[in-house]
């Protein structure tokens, strides 16, 4: 399941370019010095994966509960289904609009982030990272449902810090040279894009089911226990 999220990285960064690519396009670094522009665009990455590991571990302890109660195989059911129904009936789900109740969070995050981009501090980069990783994205909610269905707090986390890890390269490219993927391209991605999300819902889904295949769909710890005892 975490290749997932590392999948999510990479395609969301084609996906969000239109609104991060911007951001990192803009970052105030120093171009006529490569070391110290390589510690500031990491410095940005950083305060991104420092967001993103933040929403997975919430979300990761709420997952917790789930699985605490029993409710983790039926969870990732949900997860899966969610996944595969925000694809297929995108109209449906535009009419709840999950950034609504958040809209003035979002506001004040952008109105931030202007104001972090004017500035040269040490602590500039890692701040617009870090803001920037509040800023609503259609694959980050699906990140988050990823993040939602794992067992513990600490695999919600690494969970979206995959996420991020994979939309490093891209975001890293913008930086430097701006925005190079063609039309095109990224026309081609993105078509591809409700695919995956797709196949990575059947995958959540199957993993539910725990129908004893390995590492797809994992028999429950329950099942599992009971057919060690029985061996004995």
């Amino acid at each position: 399941m975490f290749l997932s999220a590392i999948i999510f990285g990479l395609l969301g960064s084609f996906h969000c370019i239109g609104m991060c690519g911007p951001i990192a396009f803009m970052l105030p670094v120093d171009r006529t010095n490569k070391v110290k522009q390589f510690f500031q665009i990491t410095s940005y990455h950083l305060g991104r994966l420092f967001t993103y590991s933040l929403i997975g571990l919430l979300f990761g302890a709420l997952g917790k509960g789930f699985y605490f109660f029993g409710f983790q195989q039926q969870l990732s059911i949900i997860v899966g289904v969610l996944m595969i129904l925000i694809i297929l009936l995108p109209k449906t789900f535009q009419k709840y609009n999950l950034s609504k109740p958040i809209n003035k969070l979002v506001i004040k995050v952008k109105s931030s982030l202007g104001k972090e981009l004017k500035n040269r501090r040490n602590d500039t980069f890692f701040t617009i990272g870090f803001l920037n990783g509040f800023l609503p994205c259609g694959l980050v909610y699906m990140a988050v449902f990823g993040a939602l269905s794992t067992t513990n707090v600490l695999s919600g986390s690494l969970y979206m810090f995959l996420f991020g890890l994979g939309t490093i390269p891209l975001m890293t490219t913008v930086v430097y040279v701006g925005n190079f993927a063609n039309g095109l391209l990224r026309k081609k991605i993105q078509q591809a894009i409700p695919y995956v999300v797709i196949f990575i819902g059947i995958l959540f889904v199957l993993r539910g089911l725990g129908l004893g295949i390995p590492y797809v769909s994992p028999l429950p710890v329950t099942e599992l226990h009971n057919s060690v005892e029985g061996c004995h």
